[in-house]
């Protein structure tokens, strides 16, 4: 246990720099990448909630029309 949280303290305190270059390109791959998971959340979400709203109002609906064409 002991050789594992001191080579968990080595990586992660220990620090060399990696003489790497990131160009512009990769920042504007991540913030595209993040928006497109954040719009896939909200889209499956959306899908989860509003398609069985919109079958019970379409069920509401069609009942009501059957109500009013029983009375005419």
């Amino acid at each position: 246990m002991y050789k594992l949280i001191l080579t968990i303290f080595l990586f992660i305190f220990i620090t060399t720099s990696s003489y790497a270059y990131l160009g512009p390109g990769v920042g504007g791959g991540v913030i595209a990448a993040t928006i497109g998971i954040i719009v896939a959340i909200f889209a499956a979400v959306f899908g989860l909630i509003w398609f069985p709203i919109k079958r019970m109002l379409k069920k509401k609906k069609d009942l009501k029309e059957n109500n009013q064409n029983k009375i005419d």
